[in-house]
């Protein structure tokens, strides 16, 4: 098996559409694309740390993003980053109007509906990424 992709969430923390950025992303890595898919804390970027910027260029790297700010998508462009894809939450929310999270501290229902469908798509993108690197 080849380089996992690596899957970067915004942080958000506090803010109901980065906890669902992360949740997505840890469903994928920790679960679904188990060694196929990795994460990295975006605060390291943001504090410089040189492992850190070396795994996000010599990775292909997926950024999501919480909100219109798109702090994972710019930081780690800025750090060199291999970005080859990157999934809004608020993108998600347009397609799903009738899904409204609310709770900052854990997802309410539909928090994890959004997290769930965001997941999923994150997997059919780690999985077309594996494909093309064969």
């Amino acid at each position: 098996m080849g380089k996992p992709i690596l899957v970067i969430p915004c942080s958000g923390i506090g803010k109901p559409f980065g906890s669902i950025s992360r949740d997505a992303t840890f469903r994928v890595c920790d679960e679904l694309r188990l060694g196929k898919a990795d994460t990295l804390c975006l605060s390291l970027l943001v504090m410089g740390d040189e492992e850190a910027k070396v795994k996000v260029s010599t990775s292909k790297c997926i950024t999501v993003d919480g909100c219109p700010l798109e702090c994972s998508h710019n930081n780690v462009r800025r750090n060199g980053g291999n970005i080859v894809a990157n999934f809004k939450v608020m993108d998600l929310l347009r397609e799903n109007r009738g899904l409204k999270p609310r709770e900052v501290t854990f997802l309410d229902e539909d928090g994890e509906k959004l997290s769930k469908l965001l997941a999923d798509r994150l997997v059919i993108k780690v999985d077309e990424l594996l494909e093309e690197s064969g």
